[in-house]
């Protein structure tokens, strides 16, 4: 599965943004670090503060930042809601003289809901390695991970 850029961006200011969660970060500063354009980061940012992940303030000084509620978020529901539950294949929505023996449609929604799933078990927090005062379960993951495919 490819996540969309917008996905992407949401993701990459969320983590930007909880490794400094006490700072105001200007959307310049940020689409510069990030090296995103700031045309597009408005637009994530602005969907990130809609659903309170991020606060927006406005004016002199004012800037983003976390919501420290937010680095609590499951990983999955993130992405979910960045993604906008987009179909991975959307078969009704094309003509295609296969839809009547072809059954990958019915397969791809169990599997976005088992991936979705799987990010469920890890929170934002989990994905930011200096926030760790003990092993994540990211942390675990990895060493497992490394175990099965030693490089």
């Amino acid at each position: 599965m490819q996540l969309n850029k917008f996905t992407d961006y949401g993701l990459r200011l969320l983590m930007y943004l909880i490794k400094s969660s006490d700072q105001l970060h200007t959307i310049a500063q940020v689409a510069h670090d990030l090296h995103i354009s700031e045309n597009h980061l408005v637009k994530v940012s602005h969907f990130l503060a809609q659903q309170g992940w991020i606060i927006s303030t406005r004016g002199k000084g004012g800037g983003i930042r976390i919501h420290p509620e937010a680095m609590y978020l499951s990983i999955g529901e993130v992405i979910r809601t960045l993604e906008h539950d987009e179909k991975v294949i959307d078969c009704l929505g094309i003509e295609c003289n296969l839809r009547r023996d072809c059954h990958l449609n019915s397969l791809f929604p169990l599997a976005i809901e088992q991936f979705y799933q799987y990010l469920n078990q890890y929170q934002l927090k989990d994905a930011w390695r200096a926030l760790a005062n003990e092993p994540s379960k990211l942390t675990q993951h990895n060493n497992l991970i490394q175990t099965i495919n030693p490089s």
